[in-house]
């Protein structure tokens, strides 16, 4: 597992440790099944407080991408496919939130905004349909 953590910026280090390890299990990186480092053990190697680990994987957690079992450790969650698609359509909810922004910002209409977003390879959507 590679976590590479950031000193400047506003990002908490639990959420970038949290990030990363999210972002390794959709890339398959991480798979279900597979044990983590204990908190410990990764307070250790990224030089942190212990809290600072905790508190990134109960975030972890309580997102349903990994399981803590006391006594034996920290797992990777088996993701079904709908843990990890609902993950993705929230990224995609996201990105068209910036550009519903950055059209308004350009003074688009909603109909222009929709009409760009319609034309926008949709015959590649509907074959996968």
């Amino acid at each position: 597992m590679d976590i590479v953590l950031h000193n400047s910026g506003t990002v908490p280090f639990y959420q970038q440790i949290a990030e990363q390890i999210k972002n390794q299990i959709m890339d398959g990186t991480l798979t279900g099944g597979q044990e983590l480092p204990s908190i410990r053990q990764l307070a250790h190697e990224l030089h942190i407080s212990v809290i600072t680990t905790k508190h990134a994987y109960a975030d972890l957690s309580q997102r349903g991408f990994i399981t803590q079992i006391p006594g034996k450790g920290t797992f990777v969650s088996d993701c079904s496919a709908n843990v990890i698609r609902e993950e993705q359509i929230r990224k995609l909810e996201e990105d068209v939130q910036a550009c519903a922004r950055r059209a308004r910002d350009l003074g688009l209409t909603h109909e222009e905004f929709l009409f760009l977003a319609d034309i926008k390879d949709v015959d590649s959507l509907s074959a996968k349909s």
